[in-house]
């Protein structure tokens, strides 16, 4: 359902925005170039916010995906900024255990995040003062105390998740009111979008990202992004 107020909801992320350019910079946007994403992409591009926007090449991403580069170039003609894995570090992954040795446990998924997303992210913070995520509460069981602000004590910076608050339906609204650009794949039944070796379309009612490696369970579906010492990174919401 799209929200009550959802003018209001949307002038609050507007304001969110607009303080992280005026408080916190050099400020960042991670990209995972999927639809929460792209309505951020679209707020901070349109009002020309100086907000880098940023996205991690793993190495492993569906063609939709990496198309979506060219379609924000072509629509708010901006290059986004791609971070990439370490090549040796793939290539030893892949020598001792496999290609697809994510499937064989959490652990070794959660490596090959490290390596291909983890890692990447780190250097993409490096000397910032914020990042912003396109993350949502009602995303999954993981995600259900997300605070717009919060202190990430692991990078040493303010972490912003300024659609904390939206619904999917508040989010679709603004793409198609918009007319912002999305990943086809999301017209195939994919509501959440990673890895192609990782991600799968969902039956109808499935939760939102029953998708993300959906051969464990609902608690350990994090890549690595928003966790230290395995515990979620939700230390503490800023006032």
């Amino acid at each position: 359902m799209i929200s009550a107020d959802y003018d209001g909801l949307v002038a609050a992320t507007r304001a969110t925005l607009e303080r992280i350019a005026a408080d916190f910079t050099p400020a960042v946007f991670a990209s995972s170039l999927a639809a929460e994403d792209m309505v951020l992409t679209d707020l901070i591009l349109r009002a020309k916010l100086p907000i880098g926007v940023f996205t991690l090449e793993t190495g492993r991403l569906h063609a939709e995906t990496l198309g979506m580069l060219d379609r924000i170039r072509e629509v708010y003609g901006y290059e986004v900024e791609a971070y990439r894995p370490d090549t040796a570090a793939v290539d030893a992954y892949v020598q001792q255990n496999g290609l697809n040795a994510f499937y064989d446990s959490v652990d070794m998924r959660k490596e090959c995040c490290r390596i291909r997303k983890v890692d990447p992210l780190n250097r993409a913070l490096a000397g910032k003062k914020a990042w912003v995520t396109g993350q949502r509460r009602a995303q999954s069981a993981t995600r259900s105390d997300l605070q717009v602000q919060e202190d990430d004590v692991a990078h040493g910076m303010v972490k912003f998740n300024p659609l904390a608050d939206w619904s999917e339906e508040d989010v679709w609204h603004y793409i198609r009111s918009s007319n912002v650009p999305y990943n086809p794949l999301h017209d195939r039944g994919y509501p959440s979008i990673g890895c192609e070796p990782c991600t799968r379309a969902i039956a109808p009612g499935e939760d939102v990202r029953a998708g993300r490696w959906w051969w464990e369970n609902p608690e350990s579906k994090e890549c690595g992004l928003h966790v230290v010492d395995g515990k979620l990174i939700r230390i503490k919401q800023i006032a």
